[in-house]
């Protein structure tokens, strides 16, 4: 580099500097406006809940924690409840949303008795079993998993996810990342295999897709990473429960 060269560069280099020490404080204004207004959001929305918080029966903050499934479809060998015990209960408070319910007359119905017909109008949250698509039905997670192509599966959760939000549905019980371990256990066309490897990738693909980059925008629906305690197993010869990990844990012979 000549010296012209080198005193050229060196005065574009200051110029640079100069332009980014004034920026620097209106960048800082704007990170504290942003910050402020979060602290604020959140200060306002603490305030709310504790507010209605307070206001709630024993009952009532009972009956947040109650999903009973709607009929719609039935999935694990859950008994679904009768609709009008299901509304009389929405009606109390006693229920905080509604699991396998779709179509969104029937979910604007149910959601109208909550807001409208219940003491403190707090909406009901739908989650549904949205495994492998919605209208558009895709291949089973188990097949999925034989493509290894992240981004087609992310593109699939996606389309699944723009697809029941739709309808009203806010969360699914998706993805499944239990870990085959014996051909005999008939949950494993719901998970990703016997690779934990690729369950993981694939786990984090479908959770991407479903609640994309914001949970906020009206096209997301939230994902469920399962089966955290107690996935099912074939151990000598029958289906039990795995609380830990081994046949011996859950018998009690270990």
């Amino acid at each position: 580099m000549e010296k012209g060269d080198a005193t050229s560069f060196i005065e574009i280099k200051k110029h640079h500097m100069k332009r980014l020490q004034r920026l620097l404080p209106v960048l800082f204004i704007i990170a504290s406006i942003t910050v402020k207004a979060q602290v604020s959001q959140d200060a306002k929305m603490k305030t709310f809940v504790d507010a209605l918080m307070s206001k709630m029966t024993l009952d009532e903050k009972i009956g947040q924690l109650n999903l009973p499934g709607a009929g719609d479809i039935t999935t694990g060998g859950q008994a679904s409840e009768d609709n009008s015990m299901i509304a009389k209960k929405i009606r109390e408070g006693k229920v905080g949303g509604l699991f396998n319910i779709k179509g969104v007359e029937k979910i604007k119905h149910v959601q109208e008795i909550a807001a409208k017909e219940s003491r403190l109008k707090i909406p009901l949250i739908f989650g549904m079993d949205v495994i492998h698509g919605y209208q558009t039905v895709f291949p089973i997670p188990l097949a999925l998993s034989c493509s290894w192509d992240m981004q087609k599966i992310e593109q699939s959760a996606r389309i699944a996810a723009t697809e029941a939000s739709a309808d009203g549905i806010c969360w699914t019980f998706s993805p499944m990342v239990d870990i085959a371990r014996d051909p005999r256990w008939g949950r494993i066309a719901e998970g990703n295999g016997e690779d934990p490897y690729l369950g993981y990738q694939i786990a984090k693909a479908m959770v991407k897709g479903y609640q994309g980059d914001d949970l906020k925008k009206s096209n997301t629906i939230m994902a469920c990473v399962k089966h955290f305690a107690f996935p099912d197993f074939f151990c000598n010869h029958r289906i039990v429960f795995r609380s830990l990990t081994t046949c011996g844990d859950v018998t009690g012979t270990r």
